[in-house]
């Protein structure tokens, strides 16, 4: 019988280098990788990985696995990164909004009556809000009461070259309430601050007077600025209020879960 030809004993190709693979299987494989090691590690690798990091298609693929894809998005959002980018890092700028954490992270501009106090939910003529995790309130006196918060933008992550080349929409958010028994005044002021704090926006609403033997429910006031001049660098949150019936005590405007974001334009 004739010999069979014996298996090839060649060398075995070499591996293929990760430098090698398709395209498509860089950007699958690349999009598990955290933002911050692809921005300032997988970038710098060389020229190939460069732009795969710099695909649109890599950080529309890292919205799809982190929630933040919806097949209605993909007409209006131009970049994928910038996108990915704001809802990853969107959260409630305000520190103890809902004073679990007594008046920490708030300055008290105007602490006057019977001064700022913190209560329990729903609160003496009061209600509940709709949300159970909120358990506490500030509330004001028979005075003017007022407390604030100051925003650095770019201690939060919002470098100045997002603020002002894309803009974000920035929204803010706050509740308030007043006692069945007792009218009272609530007042807010948002302002958009440059670096050196000229106000280059402002939200100031019509102060809300709400009058006695009222329902006493929780309302949200809300405001989304769009389109605002660049150089943004600060947000001032300030809100408060007092009694209209000047009594002693805590009969004033009640507020909580205050909240400013920073969200991808829409």
């Amino acid at each position: 019988a004739a010999d069979l030809p014996s298996p090839s004993r060649g060398p075995r190709p070499a591996m293929t280098s990760i430098a090698d693979l398709p395209e498509d299987v860089l950007v699958e494989l690349l999009s598990l990788l955290p933002a911050r090691e692809l921005l300032r590690t997988c970038r710098l690798v060389c020229s190939q990985w460069r732009y795969v990091v710099d695909l649109n298609t890599l950080w529309k693929r890292k919205c799809q696995r982190d929630g933040f894809y919806r097949q209605s998005y993909d007409r209006s959002i131009s970049d994928w990164k910038i996108f990915y980018m704001l809802c990853h890092m969107k959260k409630n700028l305000l520190k103890n909004p809902r004073a679990e954490e007594n008046f920490q992270h708030w300055t008290l501009d105007a602490n006057e009556g019977d001064k700022w106090k913190i209560e329990d939910l729903p609160g003496a003529h009061g209600s509940h809000m709709s949300d159970p995790r909120i358990h506490k309130y500030f509330v004001t006196s028979y005075g003017p009461c007022f407390k604030s918060q100051l925003i650095t933008l770019e201690k939060e992550g919002y470098w100045n070259q997002l603020m002002d080349e894309i803009r974000p929409e920035i929204t803010v958010k706050d509740w308030y309430a007043a006692r069945f028994d007792c009218g009272c005044r609530y007042e807010l002021t948002v302002r958009l601050l440059s670096k050196d704090y000229i106000v280059l926006e402002e939200f100031r609403p019509e102060p809300v007077v709400i009058e006695q033997w009222s329902d006493a429910k929780w309302r949200e006031i809300s405001h989304t600025f769009q389109n605002y001049p660049a150089g943004v660098r600060y947000i001032s949150f300030q809100h408060g209020g007092q009694d209209t019936q000047y009594w002693a005590g805590w009969y004033g405007v009640r507020v909580t879960n205050s909240s400013i974001t920073i969200g991808p334009p829409t």
